[in-house]
């Protein structure tokens, strides 16, 4: 599975989306004729997706075809890396082959929408009751939703378990708390705390966390909130609680510094469990990512994909997909996508199930309720917004700039005054 920090394919969204837009206005995003067509039964469909890994790619199609089976058609299943995702919308665009059912990442929805390429699910009578507001806002441009998320993920922070019993050092659940037990689990050979902090989107996605639930946000990040929740990163890197390596550090490399023992805590998704789970000898827990002030709850972002339906000429191919689209986001169906993947149901009453059958999912449960979706405040610009707090915890972390100036330096260049 991609990272839900985001595919490469979100830089090359931006770029693309006026040609998407031309190419759209001059095709119509016409689909194939002949069976199928809006003169003729349907009998299949199309579906694109990023999938290319074993197992999701073998277990989506699973899921795609029992669907199809449910409304009476064969979904045809294509996947391509994520990088070459949007390149392939726009080829597909210009040639009149889009597909009857697209999976998007979900920081992707908006710049797609915005050129006309997909349709809002309304017209198609689909349920959307029971989706926490912030899935919501990751399938929704300018009022209207446009895709829909079986599951979603977040962030976490998981602990050894053995070390932290061998330090006497509870799991920690304010700041204060994980500076401190980070300072005591650190050992020679081992830091106490590990983040990926890189120059990507991913230590964006890791960061929000912390800018989020101390009050922050990505339109203004030039404020003493936002300066206070990077401070932390900066004090655990001075103090020797973290190592300078995060600097370069991607989630992968932060769970295999976990794995092997290298750090006693780590920030990382739901996506790791699978691997953590075949070391028996790893005795590990996860709990909500700390905040600021006791009481207080942690607001994370929400990765994972949504699944949309674009335009095309033939309203009998578009309800058909809209139909396979539905019985994707059905509780059973959100269910057993969850239990596969490790990642968190969409509808709040079938998480609170899952929660219970998989305790190990529990805490991202837990901080998926207050989760949002990165695009809610500035649509379109976000990319930008995640390239200037990655440049920002570049910055602080080397000691170029103090988090204060390289905060108010990503304002001033990525969003502007």
């Amino acid at each position: 599975m991609i990272s839900p920090a985001g595919s490469s394919a979100w830089r090359t969204a931006a770029r693309l989306t006026a040609a998407i837009a031309l190419v759209v206005a001059a095709t119509g995003c016409g689909g194939a004729t002949g069976a199928g067509s809006a003169t003729s039964k349907v009998t299949s469909i199309t579906a694109l997706d990023y999938y290319t890994d074993e197992p999701e790619h073998s277990q989506w199609g699973e899921t795609l075809s029992a669907c199809g089976r449910t409304v009476g058609v064969k979904v045809e299943q294509a996947s391509v890396p994520g990088a070459s995702l949007i390149p392939k919308v726009l080829q597909q665009a210009s040639s009149r082959t889009l597909p009857d059912l697209l999976m998007l990442d979900n920081p992707d929805l908006q710049q797609i929408a915005q050129t006309g390429a997909l349709t809002p699910l309304d017209r198609y009578g689909i349920d959307s009751r029971g989706f926490a507001q912030g899935i919501l806002s990751a399938g929704t441009y300018e009022g209207k939703v446009y895709g829909l998320a079986p599951y979603v993920s977040t962030v976490a922070l998981f602990y050894n378990k053995d070390m932290l019993a061998e330090a006497g050092v509870a799991v920690p659940g304010t700041w204060d708390e994980l500076k401190a037990a980070a300072a005591e689990l650190t050992r020679p050979g081992r830091y106490g705390m590990a983040v990926d902090a890189n120059p990507t989107f991913e230590s964006a996605w890791q960061f929000l966390p912390f800018l989020w639930s101390n009050g922050g946000e990505e339109r203004q990040l030039d404020t003493p909130r936002a300066a206070q929740a990077l401070q932390l990163w900066v004090d655990l890197v001075k103090r020797g609680s973290m190592s300078k390596s995060v600097l370069n550090w991607t989630q992968a490399d932060v769970h295999d510094q976990f794995v092997a023992g290298r750090t006693a805590m780590m920030i990382n998704g739901p996506w790791r469990i699978p691997a953590l789970n075949k070391d028996k000898n790893l005795h590990w827990g996860v709990a909500p990512i700390p905040v600021p002030q006791t009481g207080q709850t942690p607001v994370t972002p929400l990765g994972g994909e949504v699944w949309t339906v674009p335009q095309s000429p033939s309203t009998a191919r578009r309800e058909k997909a809209a139909q396979v689209l539905a019985c994707l986001n059905e509780p059973s169906s959100m269910l057993a996508l969850a239990k596969q993947h490790f990642t968190v149901p969409s509808r709040s009453t079938v998480a609170s199930r899952y929660a219970e059958q998989v305790p190990s999912m529990a805490a991202f449960v837990k901080s998926v309720q207050a989760a949002r979706s990165r695009t809610r405040e500035l649509g379109v610009k976000w990319p930008k917004a995640a390239t200037g707090i990655y440049t920002a915890i570049q910055s602080a972390l080397t000691g170029e700039q103090t988090p204060e100036e390289a905060l108010r330096h990503a304002q001033q260049t990525a969003i502007g005054d």
